[in-house]
C-alpha cells in the first residue's frame, strides 16, 4: 500500500523498473560496493532495457502480463535520503538514468527469470533519457514537452505537469 498515491502508484505509475546496468554505473561513478536490488525503490531491476532504448508509449510483456510504459522516475527527497546524500536527487535527475514506470494493461503472473519482450514501440520514439529532458530548463525542453504532449500513453500527472511547463515558457 502506497501512502502517497499522487507521487507513488496508482494505474499510470503500477510498476517501478531499474535496470541492472544503471546499478553499475551508479555503484562506479559513487566509487561504492555493489548496491542490494531495490536500493532504487524499484518494483523490477531488469537488464538490457537502458534508459535510451525505452519509450514512452512501448508495450512489454513480463511472464503473463502486458504492461505499457507511462513516464520516467522523478526523484524525490527520499531518494536522497536512501542515498545519505541530498545532492543525488538532483545528480540522478540529470543523469538520464532514472527508470520508468509501468501501467497495467493485462494482468497475470509474473515471475523471477520471465522475459520481457518488446510487443510494440511507440511511433514518437520519445526514450525515457530524453523525456527527461522535458523537465529539465534547456535548449531542447520545449520540443521534448511538445513530443511527450503528442503520446496517449504518456500518464496524466506528467501531461499536467508539461502542459503547465509549456505555458510558462
Amino acid at each position: 500500500m502506497q501512502a502517497d498515491l499522487e507521487n507513488h502508484g496508482g494505474k499510470d505509475k503500477a510498476i517501478y523498473v531499474y535496470t541492472e546496468e544503471n546499478y553499475r554505473f551508479w555503484e562506479k561513478k559513487l566509487d561504492k560496493p555493489p548496491f542490494p536490488y531495490g536500493q532504487f525503490g524499484e518494483n523490477f531491476t531488469v537488464s538490457g532495457m537502458p534508459d535510451e532504448a525505452v519509450h514512452i508509449g512501448d508495450i512489454f510483456q513480463v511472464g503473463k502480463i502486458v504492461v505499457q510504459v507511462t513516464q520516467p522516475r522523478v526523484p524525490c527527497f527520499k531518494l536522497g535520503i536512501k542515498m545519505g546524500d541530498s545532492s543525488f536527487v538532483d545528480i540522478f535527475l540529470k543523469s538520464g538514468r532514472t527508470g520508468f514506470y509501468f501501467r497495467v494493461l493485462k494482468e497475470g503472473e509474473v515471475g523471477s527469470g520471465d522475459p520481457i519482450i518488446r510487443l510494440q514501440e511507440d511511433p514518437e520514439r520519445l526514450t525515457i533519457a530524453d523525456a527527461m529532458l522535458a523537465i529539465i530548463k534547456g535548449p531542447r525542453q520545449q520540443e521534448i514537452i511538445a513530443k511527450a504532449l503528442r503520446i496517449d500513453a504518456l500518464s496524466q500527472s506528467w501531461r499536467e505537469s508539461l502542459e503547465k511547463r509549456r505555458l510558462r515558457a
